[in-house]
């Protein structure tokens, strides 16, 4: 569509929305005085009836330049939303305040009610005008047979464009059309890609998909960073149309790039951040022929770094859950995968010491990671006893075992929650960190710990949650509108994982640098648009206050550790804290005897143990 026709468009809307406002003006004012006087025309005063007459061109100059003002010839109506409304309220009564005050200034009498009915019709009468197109272009929209095409945008006007219109044209089967291209490259804009003209830059987004009717919108900047595409879905997050990215840069370079390579877009996009990048082959090579024991592989964060150790010809990998439903997935995944993997699967608990003895004492691992956990936040609130017994002492056995049984390398799984924690699973993680920096400085075996944020996509993760929610209709909650969390995804964590498993020479507690954190009420925003719904519209947003022993933000380090790099830039090792030890294992007893007899006041030895513990705390 040339630039000459959509200008046309734009001139006749407007045109008819100027039009439409002068009748609605002369129907508003005299409407008025029929209300007052019960649609008894003959009761009108004369005098009534010339003052309305009087001010009628002053009425519509001063309406037709208020909404000039709020902008109510701009805005397309087809997207109008809760801001557009509030902009016709003020805009509605400005202008009947405005025309209240002109009638006093001439002395031009009406009735007092007058005011008011003039106020009401305005706004009805405006209301009507701009959200009946939007009610209109959707009945259309449905209504219009599938077979008539798919209208598309693409944003990106380079090689991954141009092979996907290639692509669409070429296809016999394809129903789309691309409408039109968005680049913020301002050299290309007027040009063409095949018969396809670059529109504009990313402001024109919102614009051409009304114009042209745009039913998807592909995002085909392969290069492109998650900032950048974060940027994109939220202003193409605007419209009602379907999203769809590819993938990432090695499309191009294998020359895969056609349509059925592109996807939806995947809430990972909106981290902001490009992936973190761990060279796993050289990583892993340690890894090669060694035993390796997993805690918790049936987990989240336990299966995926299986899953990456499988892949990297074990010696052997011993997989300890006490879930069988999960540890039996992961084996069978495992065995479809890799058939030639010498694989263990136990069902076994980390309090049992016994059995944890055992395990080790038969099987002799070399690389123990240890992610078996109780890391629900709000659970662990209401049962204290059971985080302490699994997390703290769970560790304390597994980590004695490995002492014992001549390990080389203990990874502990962290978590953010664990730097001034204001909950009991973050505390008991505290107290894991500094069991493990303990053991350290008494047995052969080099005993760290890893400490990351949240995990998108895992157990207990908050999108699962939000993606249930906006299936069920909404409303989606969030603690609080100002909550915000450093996230990654799975791939990420157990990169971090195992990287310091391969820069462990003992006691260190590693850290990732996750950049910038994210507001959870934007997350939840994003989300309900890429799943195709207005905020606020279609499904509401909720707030439900903060949850036992949660707070506003996580900290990724102690003030007391100070930071040293590594060489891997993204990855820091925070300095030990120095621990009174015979104080700490005499604490430990007691904190053992507290747990086992379901004591009540169980958080106060708690914060004696962590004095950066802060019950309750926000």
């Amino acid at each position: 569509m040339s630039k000459s026709v959509l200008n046309y468009k734009l001139i006749t809307r407007r045109a008819f929305l100027l039009a439409y406002d002068v009748v609605a003006v002369f129907i508003c004012n005299y409407l008025a005085l029929i209300l007052r006087f019960e649609f008894k025309i003959d009761d009108i005063p004369e005098y009534f009836l010339d003052a309305v007459w009087f001010h009628l061109p002053i009425s519509i100059v001063i309406t037709l330049c208020t909404y000039y003002v709020f902008r109510l010839y701009h805005s397309l109506w087809a997207y109008a939303g809760v801001a557009e409304m509030q902009n016709i309220v003020f805009a509605s009564s400005v202008s009947a305040i405005l025309q209240a005050i002109t009638l006093l200034i001439y002395d031009r009498q009406v009735p007092k009610s007058y005011y008011f009915f003039n106020l009401c019709l305005l706004m009805g009468a405006t209301i009507v005008s701009r959200f009946a197109y939007r009610f209109a272009r959707e009945f259309r929209r449905k209504k219009r047979n599938k077979n008539n095409g798919t209208a598309v945008m693409i944003i990106g006007a380079g090689d991954a464009a141009n092979t996907i219109i290639k692509e669409i044209n070429s296809s016999y089967f394809s129903t789309m059309s691309v409408k039109c291209i968005i680049d913020d490259d301002k050299r290309k804009w007027g040009h063409y890609i095949q018969g396809i003209k670059v529109v504009g830059g990313r402001e024109k987004i919102v614009e051409n998909a009304d114009l042209l009717d745009i039913d998807e919108i592909f995002i085909a900047i392969p290069s492109a960073s998650r900032k950048v595409i974060r940027e994109l879905v939220e202003i193409a997050g605007q419209t009602e149309c379907k999203l769809r990215t590819l993938p990432g840069m090695y499309q191009l370079v294998n020359g895969e790039v056609d349509v059925s390579k592109l996807r939806d877009v995947d809430v990972e996009d909106l981290l902001g951040r490009d992936p973190i990048k761990v060279d796993l082959d050289s990583i892993l090579e340690y890894v090669k022929g060694k035993k390796v024991l997993v805690t918790g592989g049936g987990g989240s964060i336990g299966s995926e770094i299986c899953r990456q150790i499988a892949s990297h010809n074990p010696g052997q990998l011993i997989i300890v859950d006490i879930y069988e439903n999960n540890a039996y997935e992961i084996q069978q995944e495992l065995r479809l995968k890799f058939p030639e993997l010498d694989l263990v699967v136990l069902i076994a608990s980390v309090r049992n010491t016994k059995r944890m003895d055992s395990i080790f004492a038969k099987y002799k691992p070399d690389i123990v990671y240890h992610a078996a956990a109780h890391k629900h936040v709000p659970l662990m609130e209401v049962s204290p006893d059971e985080a302490i017994k699994n997390n703290v002492f769970g560790t304390w056995k597994t980590a004695q075992a490995a002492a014992m049984n001549g390990v080389k390398k203990f990874v502990l799984i962290s978590t953010d929650k664990a730097v001034n924690p204001t909950n009991v699973m973050g505390a008991t993680k505290r107290m894991c960190e500094m069991i493990v920096q303990t053991f350290d400085r008494h047995y052969d075996t080099e005993f760290v710990a890893v400490r990351f944020g949240n995990v998108l996509g895992s157990n207990g993760s908050v999108i699962p949650l939000f993606k249930k929610q906006i299936e069920a209709g909404g409303p989606v909650t969030v603690t609080h509108p100002d909550i915000i969390r450093y996230f990654m995804t799975i791939p990420e964590a157990v990169s971090l994982v195992l990287q310091a498993g391969a820069y462990a020479h003992g006691g260190e507690i590693f850290i990732l640098d996750m950049g910038e954190p994210v507001k959870i009420l934007d997350l939840a925003k994003n989300l309900i648009r890429l799943s195709g719904y207005k905020v606020d519209e279609d499904i509401s947003i909720e707030f439900t206050g903060l949850r036992p022993g949660e707070k506003l933000y996580e900290e990724l380090l102690m003030d007391e550790e100070g930071m040293k790099e590594t060489a891997n830039r993204l990855i820091h090792i925070g300095k030990p804290i120095e621990v009174d030890e015979d104080k700490f294992f005499k604490q430990l007893a007691q904190l053992k005897h507290s747990a086992e007899a379901e004591e009540e006041d169980i958080r106060k030895i708690i914060k004696e143990i962590v004095p950066t513990y802060t019950p309750g705390s926000r």
